[in-house]
């Protein structure tokens, strides 16, 4: 039995201490024997979680997931506590130092008129913060762990920030268009699929930022909405009393119609 005081309610501080309780010699194996990969796929299911009970406005469920992302936070600063590299507190500093010197407009004499001079500001300060000399500085600088679709709008609205960028959506459509013939030529030809696929992805998200449009909502909208369709395909072909692996694909694309009509 360690020793530990229960409450009837428990704080950062407890968290901390239970972490450190559970990675101690005499505490729990699986939580002794993880390590920042080994638990790096559970940080990013965590994150989604949380995402998804923000998507359901259910605030309960969002407390819940929230301890569960707040519980990643402090394994990971107890694994570095370990090593003496930084603790729990070390990590609030670090935001909290942060927060502050990005916020001379509250924490400092800086004057801004809305909004957008703050965003404007911060931009500036996080490349002074984070010595990025170049525009290019800025674009290596977005995490290649970000989604896919997330990364290349980042990318994209950092260069239009040093004016790279088309003037309006036609640019964007006509690239996506090309970009699509270039596809079809890779696949006929066998060679550079892959090169072609992200290039025609990248100008889809050109165009998705042009008619502000999150990418990746669009996608996830899209899949939804394959799901439902294909959900009254499987019954359309249900009430003929057939199987979808019975039927030919002239037979299902019937179905399909039909469920995109209704």
């Amino acid at each position: 039995m360690v020793n530990f005081q229960y409450k009837d309610f428990y704080g950062i501080k407890d968290l901390e201490e239970i972490v450190r309780i559970l990675r101690a010699p005499g505490g729990c194996p699986w939580d002794a024997e993880q390590t920042h990969q080994s638990i790096r796929r559970n940080f990013l299911e965590e994150t989604y979680e949380a995402v998804e009970a923000i998507d359901e406005g259910d605030a309960a469920h969002l407390k819940e997931e929230l301890g569960d992302v707040l519980l990643q936070v402090a394994l990971h600063a107890e694994m570095e506590r370990e090593t003496g590299a930084f603790d729990l507190d070390g990590v609030a500093d670090g935001i909290c130092k942060k927060l502050i010197f990005r916020h001379p407009h509250v924490f400092g004499d800086v004057s801004v008129s809305g909004t957008g001079e703050v965003l404007s500001n911060w931009e500036v300060l996080k490349r002074q913060e984070k010595g990025q000399a170049t525009h290019t500085d800025a674009l290596e600088a977005v995490a290649h762990a970000l989604p896919a679709l997330w990364r290349a709008e980042k990318v994209q609205k950092k260069a239009k920030k040093a004016g790279f960028d088309w003037p309006d959506v036609s640019g964007a459509l006509d690239k996506l268009s090309e970009e699509l013939e270039e596809l079809k030529a890779a696949v006929s030809q066998g060679s550079n699929v892959e090169e072609e696929l992200g290039d025609l992805l990248f100008s889809a998200v050109n165009v998705s930022r042009f008619v502000s449009c999150d990418p990746d909502a669009a996608l996830h909208r899209a899949s939804d909405k394959f799901i439902a369709r294909f959900r009254q395909v499987e019954q359309g072909a249900a009430q003929r009393g057939r199987a979808l692996e019975e039927m030919t694909l002239a037979e299902m694309d019937e179905l399909w119609e039909a469920a995109k009509n209704t």
